[in-house]
């Protein structure tokens, strides 16, 4: 890409690795030099919380209102009812509304710690889309908004098209989500005037779809921008681990695992992430991602602390590197290690030695727990498991804790509680 950015927004967009594709860059570019622009990203509210997945987008809400523009975090109370189809192999489970509303409130949590709401001109607001879609009148909506779609041109889409490929079900529910998401820019444009949708590129088609209703029932010109769609550089889809998604909601996924998801990072993700899930200068980022040796696991230490502040603040993100350094280099239990409690009662009942292993999410079973037993990578209280067997109280120390630990990087502790 050689267009150069005029505007502060897309020169860090360009800069720092966010952008993968726009409607019209040079048209966006002076609109965001003009005056301040609305721009949303949306987020159907099928989880209690946000993920790791969610906080390139996060970021980029972010950076628009640190570069003087105005965020919207649109959440989907209306279009989580019929579920984003869009590279998924079967429909989404339908949530009741008061689920809805429960997860659009964990949700928000998040985005206070990464935006400033408010009334003002660059104050981020959070709107919910029911507020509109809850209100239409299928009839009207049909003949003022459905007659501008093609059935063909849908069909054409790589998100539909890849499910109908595989001769998956797409369900005339799932069908409608692209003319609702559609017609969510163009209500945003009518009532804030919002100028810019982005989202992943997986999102492009839902995108020029509400360019392009907006375009035919305004008469308005209005922009898309997509980040790409991250994978790590061992191939993985980026917010995943081996006990499943890496929540954003500190009661979820604690700061410590938090901490440590970063502190794992591949060498070669090193650079990237931290111009991605950072504040720090890209020439800071750049000399930091071309360490290499023993180096590099600073630059870890690094990463793994930006991040965690941004999210959770400074004293979370000191007391988990305690932790790891107390885990790591010392040996010791960390305060700050993820905990599974269990009563003398249980324990007196019985209670697998693969049991807190699995709980904690260090290992994804009972079954693999035991194959890693056999491999020597399990370790209770720093000595090999080496057959399953149940815990008994002489496993606890004095404090009624017991450390856990798989592998190199994998840490955890039992307590044991009256």
């Amino acid at each position: 890409m050689t267009y150069h950015a005029k505007s502060d927004f897309m020169r860090v967009m360009m800069e720092r690795g966010y952008l993968a594709d726009c409607t019209d860059y040079q048209a966006l570019d002076e609109a965001l030099v003009k005056g301040v622009v609305p721009a949303y990203i949306g987020y159907d509210a099928t989880a209690a919380s946000l993920h790791v997945g969610h906080l390139l987008n996060i970021m980029m809400l972010r950076w628009l209102q640190k570069t003087g523009h105005k965020p919207i975090t649109l959440m989907g109370g209306g279009t989580t009812k019929v579920g984003d189809p869009s590279f998924r192999a079967e429909e989404r489970p339908l949530l009741l509304p008061d689920q809805i509303g429960a997860n659009i409130a964990g949700m928000g949590k998040v985005f206070a710690r990464y935006l400033s709401y408010g009334e003002g001109a660059t104050d981020a607001v959070m709107l919910n889309n029911a507020e509109w879609l809850d209100r239409l009148n299928y009839l009207e909506f049909l003949r003022d908004i459905g007659r501008h779609f093609s059935v063909n041109r849908m069909l054409s889409f790589e998100s539909v098209k890849s499910r109908l490929d595989r001769e998956q079900s797409l369900s005339f529910l799932e069908f409608n989500y692209m003319i609702l998401q559609a017609y969510d820019f163009l209500e945003l444009y009518r009532r804030h005037g919002c100028l810019l949708q982005m989202g992943g590129s997986d999102q492009w088609g839902n995108i020029v779809n509400g360019i392009d209703l907006t375009r035919r029932v305004l008469d308005q010109q209005i922009f898309g921008l997509t980040s790409p769609l991250l994978t790590t550089s061992d191939g993985r889809k980026m917010g995943k681990s081996a006990g499943g998604a890496v929540w954003l909601d500190g009661g979820m996924l604690s700061p410590y695992e938090f901490w440590q998801f970063w502190r794992n990072t591949t060498d070669a993700d090193v650079g990237r992430f931290l111009k991605l899930y950072t504040e720090l200068p890209v020439e800071e980022c750049d000399r930091l991602g071309a360490l290499s040796g023993s180096e590099i696991n600073a630059a870890k230490v690094i990463l793994a602390r930006e991040v965690t502040t941004l999210l959770h603040g400074a004293e979370a993100a000191k007391a988990a590197e305690a932790t790891a350094r107390e885990v790591f280099e010392k040996g010791g239990i960390g305060d700050d290690l993820p905990t599974h409690r269990v009563t003398r009662a249980e324990l007196a009942a019985g209670i697998a030695n693969t049991a807190p292993f699995v709980a904690l999410g260090l290992v994804g079973s009972g079954k693999e727990a035991k194959r890693l037993m056999g491999e020597g990578s399990i370790r209770l209280n720093d000595t090999p498991v080496t057959a399953a067997a149940h815990l008994t109280e002489t496993d606890f120390d004095a404090d009624g804790i017991a450390k856990l630990a798989v592998g190199r990087k994998k840490f955890g502790r039992v307590q044991l509680a009256d």
